[in-house]
């Protein structure tokens, strides 16, 4: 499979702090790569830089071979269509139904006749299983549900590549498997995916790729069975056997 996004060597300071140290990291078309680690290890800014909605300090990030410049405005939001980003939050407008959140980017980045914006935004809505709550509002809707449209509004913009940071982390333990199925069928489709997760059972069951992180550093990276089982850093081994102990594995 081919290279589609490659990260090199990007770090982040916040005053004399380094949160992202240097990380590289390549993922290839349909792959689904899982970060892993302590809450501060780096993960969220990590995706959030790889989106730029922050800036990295140094670095560069490559769609498909071609170095992105951030402070191109015209070339950064033709990207941003391209890598959609999920994020804890659901990020939804509270005064637009599920299908007025899902069409508002059609019709202003991708510049679609409201009609036509509808009738894609119902698809996804479908794709998603929401087709019949999309005349309800945010306020309506279950923390999965809303979950559920934002990966649907994502979705209509066609990306190539999904970030998705601690998609489940804000949503009651019952909500969570109906978001957790979506993602199955996305993986299940080809799509390209990084995501960040504290939710290591289903990491294992769809991620290609594991990756742990510590200190805005990667410490070690490599299939689910062999980061989970047989990590060759004691680091990896004892935050696994920590996740163990908490019963977060099946």
């Amino acid at each position: 499979m081919e290279t589609i996004l490659e990260v090199r060597e990007i770090r982040k300071h916040y005053g004399d702090k380094e949160i992202v140290r240097g990380v590289s990291l390549s993922v290839r078309r349909g792959e689904i790569k899982v970060l892993i680690g302590p809450s501060g290890a780096g993960k969220s800014t990590l995706l959030q830089m790889i989106n730029f909605l922050v800036m990295p300090d140094q670095g560069n990030i490559l769609l498909e071979g071609c170095r992105i410049d951030p402070g191109r405005k015209r070339e950064l939001c033709a990207y941003r269509q391209q890598v959609g980003m999920i994020f804890q939050e659901f990020n939804l407008f509270d005064h637009l139904t599920a299908v007025g959140n899902v069409e508002i980017g059609l019709v202003h980045v991708k510049k679609m006749s409201r009609k036509e914006a509808r009738r894609r935004a119902m698809s996804e809505l479908d794709r998603v299983g929401l087709a019949e709550h999309a005349g309800k509002y945010p306020a309506e809707l279950s923390g999965g549900q809303k979950q559920r449209v934002s990966i649907a509004r994502a979705l209509a913009l066609d990306p190539k590549v999904m970030l998705l940071d601690e998609p489940t982390s804000a949503l009651d333990p019952e909500l969570i498997g109906e978001v957790h199925a979506v993602i199955r069928d996305l993986g299940a489709s080809g799509m390209t995916m990084i995501m960040a997760t504290h939710q290591i059972g289903f990491a294992r069951a769809v991620a290609h790729e594991m990756i742990f992180m510590e200190d805005g550093r990667i410490v070690e990276q490599g299939p689910p069975n062999v980061i989970l089982d047989e990590a060759r850093c004691a680091r990896t081994r004892e935050f696994c056997a920590k996740i163990d102990q908490l019963g977060a594995r099946p």
